[in-house]
């Protein structure tokens, strides 16, 4: 800790890490390591009923996804419409399938492709895809095209944090899928990761999340391949009142929207909201993946006689969310705030903790 991010990519970590990536026919060098640079870069906003959003830019396509969902959301009653209707559901899967394409087909790391992030998140697109979902019949993810002209873990981890100036802090990093590449470099600790899997090997294949992607996230020297990561913190006249993300692969995205959602149009609490049953459409495959007890088999008749396609659920995502609530909700005072944090019961790990 001592030496800063010179202990990591330097001396016998940064050897150590070299070596068991060449021991396994690996092609990381410690020139890799030399011209490794961190970026800050500009959030994804956009607001939804009031509040607003703040969350992950490419090469994260997260807060992207997630802000275009919503853009075509807010035209609905989804309030109105009722928790797992049939119709507010039917809006929510074809909001999620016509994002989707736009992610795979044009986002990528940014320093290598131009994302359109100004066009998919305006809200006049978002109305022409409105105009594009018919009320009651599915949508064909076939037949659905990207929206502008082109030009793109598990064990991931996230975490939310507030503090009691009001300071929020929503952190997601990753290996990609468990354990990574499983290999650990000798006496470090240090997991090398399989992100490769992120980028598009070959347009039109499938990854291990299932998602086709396009050239945009192609493979190139130096660049970062495409997540779907999205921490996010939502806020209301300038104040954090929810910070919310997860682990979970290509899942992440709608396992934090449908989060986000619970509280905002369906009135949850945090812990109601985050142990919900979700479902997840990501246009390829066809199929809305939903958890078990998501939707009632009367909802579900509905759907697919409206030709929509389920499946079972897919590995569980793990959200970690922080509410910061008014005073006359209950709960220990944190300055003028009460602060109610969830952990997913869906995976056996994680906690809430305040102090």
């Amino acid at each position: 800790m001592d030496k800063g991010s010179d202990g990591f990519y330097k001396g016998w970590v940064a050897k150590a890490l070299v070596d068991s990536s060449q021991a396994g026919k690996g092609i990381i060098t410690q020139a890799d390591l030399d011209h490794y640079k961190t970026r800050e870069l500009a959030p994804v906003e956009c607001d939804y009923r009031g509040y607003h959003v703040v969350s992950a830019p490419p090469p994260s396509s997260g807060g992207v996804v997630i802000c275009q969902i919503l853009n075509i959301l807010e035209g609905y009653p989804m309030k109105e419409l009722g928790f797992r209707s049939a119709q507010g559901m039917h809006y929510q899967i074809e909001a999620m399938r016509h994002a989707y394409v736009d992610r795979n087909s044009y986002l990528g790391d940014p320093d290598f492709v131009k994302n359109p992030v100004e066009h998919l998140l305006d809200v006049k697109y978002a109305a022409k895809l409105r105009e594009a979902i018919e009320p009651q019949k599915a949508g064909d993810s076939n037949k659905i095209k990207p929206g502008v002209a082109p030009h793109e873990g598990s064990n991931t981890t996230h975490y939310s944090i507030v503090d009691k100036w009001g300071n929020a802090v929503s952190v997601t990093y990753t290996l990609n899928n468990w354990f990574g590449a499983g290999v650990m470099a000798s006496k470090t600790g240090v997991i090398l990761n399989d992100e490769m899997d992120d980028f598009t090997v070959k347009v039109g294949v499938p990854n291990m999340y299932g998602l086709v992607q396009g050239e945009a996230n192609a493979i190139a020297p130096g660049k970062t391949p495409l997540s779907s990561m999205s921490p996010t913190i939502v806020t209301k006249d300038g104040k954090a009142v929810m910070v919310v993300g997860t682990p979970g692969g290509s899942r992440i995205i709608t396992a934090t929207l449908l989060t986000m959602l619970n509280v905002i149009d369906y009135g949850m609490n945090i812990q109601e909201a985050v142990d919900a049953p979700r479902f997840h459409q990501q246009w390829q495959p066809e199929a809305t993946n939903i958890d078990t007890f998501a939707v009632s088999p009367d909802t579900l008749k509905i759907l697919e006689s409206w030709g929509h396609k389920f499946a079972g659920p897919q590995p569980l995502n793990h959200v970690a969310a922080i509410l910061v609530g008014a005073p006359s909700l209950g709960g220990k005072p944190v300055g003028n705030n009460r602060f109610y944090g969830a952990n997913d019961p869906r995976r056996n790990t994680g906690l809430s903790l305040g102090y």
